[in-house]
């Protein structure tokens, strides 16, 4: 990532190296959510097995929210005076995290992985809203208002891995594959 995202100008209230600071963490925000939503199309396209409309249907609005989330969070980092970084070389180089890993899978397999996938993303926006509420609170609410539809996905992602005595089938899973290969397991 760029070292210094300080911009030119900003929005009245803020300091400029504040904003830089918020934009970096928007950047990373950025990444993930257009990294979360083309992960999503990938589960789409390659779920299979008994659960595959359910998943398949249950996925697409997902997508679209995740979509405008990342615009959101775009045009908030242009706001604050900076350059919304969207191009696919841009989130390979600045991501911390590895490419999806699940291929063509059985429903339940994929919605193991996806837990985790949000679980990751879940726990970066809310280092994000501690440090954006340390600054900014137009961009505190922004990042707020996104993870609770975050949170809500993957309820629904869990829904599908929840047993009837209120476990996740993919308790202590740490990897993608781990969580894929325990999504089907009931008791």
């Amino acid at each position: 990532m760029a070292n210094d995202l300080t911009p030119k100008y900003t929005v009245p209230g803020i300091d400029r190296e504040a904003a830089g600071r918020l934009i970096g963490l928007l950047r990373l925000r950025l990444h993930a959510l257009n990294d979360l939503h083309l992960t999503l199309k990938h589960v789409h396209w390659n779920v299979v097995g008994p659960h595959f409309i359910a998943v398949h249907e249950m996925i697409d609005p997902q997508v679209d929210r995740v979509r405008d989330m990342a615009d959101d969070v775009a045009e908030r980092i242009a706001a604050l005076g900076g350059v919304a970084q969207g191009t696919p070389g841009a989130l390979v180089a600045e991501r911390s995290w590895d490419d999806y890993s699940v291929g063509r899978a059985d429903a339940l397999a994929h919605l193991g992985a996806l837990d985790l996938v949000y679980t990751g993303v879940i726990e970066d926006v809310r280092t994000a809203i501690k440090e954006a509420g340390d600054i900014d609170p137009a961009t505190e609410d922004l990042l707020i208002e996104q993870l609770r539809d975050l949170e809500q996905f993957q309820w629904f992602v869990r829904a599908h891995l929840e047993t009837a005595g209120g476990a996740l089938t993919t308790e202590g899973a740490h990897t993608e594959e781990q969580a894929a290969s325990r999504g089907g397991e009931l008791d």
